[in-house]
């Protein structure tokens, strides 16, 4: 008991298990606990602007050099798109080798009809072209980025504030210490939140496996197992890939971070990880400032299991549709695709709503916006995968960018300064 007592993880995974028999013996209950995992997301929805906010302007702060702070996130960005297109190309040739949509009755699509009405009109309320994606990053206001708590705008603010802040030398050290000590203040009010995130965890399966039913994984055993088997794939072979080629283990990384990847199972929401995820890539060795950077960034800009799903999603439709798309087709899906996935990620729920973004938006798309229905069911085991792929990709996209920029060391199991660091 003392044990447990003390370990996060124990308890995440104990109470995950009583959320599955809680569900699939009293699933009138587990449905009633949804209440617990809202209520632990409002929590880290509350904290998570500010300390995103924080991180980015400290991170900014730290570097000091205005080229070092360009290189940086030059750097940052050209990784995030290569590594989100070999997310949506893996997911494609899958598809076409396994094809799960193949044989699939789509009759029981028009038994969801009205469930993809609601979700469309949500999707067609957000315009998704080009200039409508460069003008949602920039907010209302300063107080309306924080207050709403979207990814886009809030790193746009941060960024501006944090060159600001920069500019001002010495006469900015007093607003850095501030926010050095009210970073620690949100840090410490998330620290007090995680320990209800067993709750969350628990509830979220009772919840999940009461309202859809274990007999749901198997209805669509084929597509759900290629998504797994896809994430597994990438996080295994194309991550380690990079992590190997960098000089450092994905297993170790894994194991590292075993806690946040247990709790966005879970709640199957990468948002709820990355508060505490910022913290133990700062205890594996990664510099403060490109911490505080390239793990706020990535959640808006690398969302590898968002693109996975995605274009699995849409072909697994078109296969049960029988539609054969043309290469052009395809590549103009994984045009809008590399578009519509920014920002998306972090949210249980969003990917559905975007994926009918994405469909509606397509020019003389062929792939029916109702087929969705036949993913509704499984959405919410998939989501997992899809949250937990985003939370690896980006640990080891921080690990990448800190060993670049020889800010990476080891050794060091507390964030260190910058000056202090060097390459392993």
């Amino acid at each position: 008991m003392k044990i447990l007592r003390k370990n996060l993880t124990l308890q995440v995974v104990l109470a995950i298990i009583i959320g599955i028999a809680v569900g699939q013996f009293f699933p009138e209950t587990g449905i009633e606990l949804k209440i617990l995992p809202d209520i632990f997301i409002k929590m880290i929805k509350m904290v998570i602007g500010p300390v995103i906010f924080l991180t980015i302007v400290l991170g900014f702060a730290n570097m000091g050099d205005m080229k070092k702070i360009g290189k940086i996130g030059t750097k940052s960005l050209i990784y995030f798109e290569v590594m989100s297109t070999l997310a949506l190309v893996v997911g494609l040739v899958v598809m076409f080798i396994v094809r799960p949509g193949d044989g699939m009755d789509t009759s029981h699509a028009k038994e969801g009809a009205a469930d993809v009405a609601k979700i469309t009109e949500t999707a067609s309320q957000t315009s998704h072209t080009f200039n409508d994606f460069i003008l949602g990053i920039v907010p209302e206001s300063a107080v309306g980025a924080l207050a709403d708590g979207y990814m886009l705008p809030i790193l746009f603010f941060a960024l501006l504030f944090a060159i600001a802040l920069s500019s001002l030398g010495k006469t900015g050290k007093p607003i850095i210490d501030f926010c050095e000590k009210l970073s620690e203040v949100f840090f410490k009010i998330v620290a007090i939140v995680m320990k209800f995130s067993p709750l969350a965890a628990g509830g979220a399966m009772a919840y999940t496996i009461g309202n859809f039913g274990i007999g749901s994984l198997f209805s669509l055993g084929k597509m759900l197992g290629s998504v797994y088997m896809t994430m597994i794939l990438f996080v295994v072979v194309v991550l380690g890939a990079v992590c190997k080629f960098y000089g450092f283990s994905i297993f170790n990384l894994l194991k590292h971070i075993k806690d946040e990847i247990i709790l966005v199972l879970g709640t199957s929401s990468s948002e709820s990880a990355l508060p505490s995820l910022i913290t133990k890539m700062q205890k594996y060795g990664c510099s403060k400032s490109i911490t505080g950077f390239v793990i706020p960034t990535g959640y808006a800009f690398n969302p590898d299991g968002q693109c996975i799903y995605y274009t699995m999603a849409c072909l697994f439709i078109a296969q049960a549709y029988g539609i054969e798309l043309s290469w052009m087709q395809i590549a103009v899906l994984l045009g809008v695709l590399m578009l519509t996935s920014k920002g998306s990620a972090g949210v249980t729920g969003s990917a559905i709503i975007t994926m009918a973004a994405t469909l509606t938006s397509l020019p003389g798309s062929p792939i029916p916006v109702e087929g969705i229905a036949l993913l509704l069911g499984v959405d919410r085991f998939m989501s997992e995968a899809r949250a937990i792929t985003n939370v690896i990709g980006n640990a080891v996209a921080t690990v990448v960018i800190a060993k670049s920029e020889k800010q990476f060391n080891p050794l060091h199991s507390v964030p260190v300064e910058e000056k202090e660091l060097v390459s392993r």
